[in-house]
């Protein structure tokens, strides 16, 4: 079973991190189940955030039954000091813990610093000097920013999207990670859904031994494939290379990976997954997306009034509303029968 050490933290963790966003959308039975399943199977490491939801409150009520044996992430968005204990003290209440291993500032629009005026840093060396953190990191989807932290020297830990589809520019922020001795978790491991081959994705990340992808689980069958590839990682042969070199063919560009930071919207538009309709149509279950509910969400792009909100909250520099039409336009082709999904 491979194992990573998160930079300078000491910390060592299984190669398969638990992605904790995707619970949310579970009942807590399903969420127990499957916590308890990524326990057993040997998965030590979990990363949640404040803002997903009651994705904390789910993981608090099975870690905590076992919390020497587990390294627990999570996220706060705050953009000061006082938002910042706010966040701390409703975390830990929700994770049930009397401390989170690696604290994160949540994709913040500039890197937090000793005596920026917002007090952000203050307070997390603060929190760590009580014990209520063990480590201080960040998570950003934006290169300047990342680059911001490493050469900072005051992270110990970076959360960053990473997969096979990422540019040379993100790749070079991979391995000043490891020269630097800061921790590196990889999100996005899976481009937001749109890589469909877990074990060529699961290949490509091990090859890198400094690496932790977090895996957004919320079924079982999803779970049991990733606990496979832990006795037994996929290696990067000529079949994987296949694979990966036609999925960036296919995806190369400007691709929505859904994030969501481009939410909300005043029309209601869900737009972080009918931006990328397109894509969902030919990589997931049609049925799921050519149904009734979908087909409504994907109306409500005829209301867009182009405020260009969604646009100035993308951490990729996209433009969502023409993103929007294109998918809106290619979904009424697929619905009328006149453009064949293949896959």
């Amino acid at each position: 079973m491979g194992k990573v050490r998160l930079g300078s933290t000491g910390i060592i963790v299984n190669k398969t991190g638990f992605g904790g966003l995707p619970i949310q959308r579970i009942s807590d039975e399903a969420a127990e189940k499957l916590l308890w399943m990524a326990y057993d199977a040997g998965i030590n490491f979990y990363d949640t955030g404040k803002t997903y939801s009651d994705s904390e409150v789910k993981l608090g009520r099975v870690l905590s039954k076992v919390r020497n044996n587990v390294y627990i992430a999570t996220k706060t968005p705050a953009k000061n000091a006082e938002d910042f204990w706010k966040d701390l003290e409703a975390s830990l209440e929700r994770l049930q813990t009397d401390y989170i291993d690696i604290y994160q500032f949540h994709n913040p629009p500039f890197c937090p610093k000793p005596g920026d005026g917002t007090g952000l840093y203050e307070a997390a060396l603060e929190a760590k000097s009580q014990g209520k953190i063990k480590h201080i990191g960040i998570s950003s989807h934006k290169i300047p920013i990342a680059e911001e932290v490493i050469a900072s020297g005051l992270y110990e830990v970076l959360q960053f999207p990473f997969c096979y589809l990422v540019s040379e520019k993100d790749m070079e922020i991979v391995e000043a990670c490891k020269k630097a001795d800061i921790g590196f978790i990889a999100m996005k491991a899976l481009a937001g859904g749109v890589i469909n081959n877990a074990k060529a994705a699961y290949a490509f990340q091990e090859q890198y031994d400094h690496v932790v992808p977090v895996w957004g689980i919320q079924r079982e069958s999803e779970l049991q494939e990733f606990i496979s590839y832990m006795n037994h990682p996929p290696v990067m042969d000529e079949e994987m290379k296949a694979v990966i070199e036609n999925d960036i063919r296919e995806l190369s560009g400007d691709f929505c990976r859904g994030c969501g930071y481009c939410l909300p919207c005043p029309a209601g538009i869900p737009i972080n997954n009918c931006a990328r309709m397109s894509l969902l149509l030919r990589r997931s279950s049609l049925q799921t997306f050519l149904g009734e509910v979908w087909q409504e969400n994907m109306k409500k792009i005829e209301n867009c009034i182009n405020c260009g909100a969604c646009a100035s909250r993308c951490p990729y520099g996209l433009n969502p509303p023409e993103m929007l039409r294109r998918n809106y336009e290619d979904y009424k082709a697929v619905l009328e029968g006149k453009v064949s999904v293949t896959r």
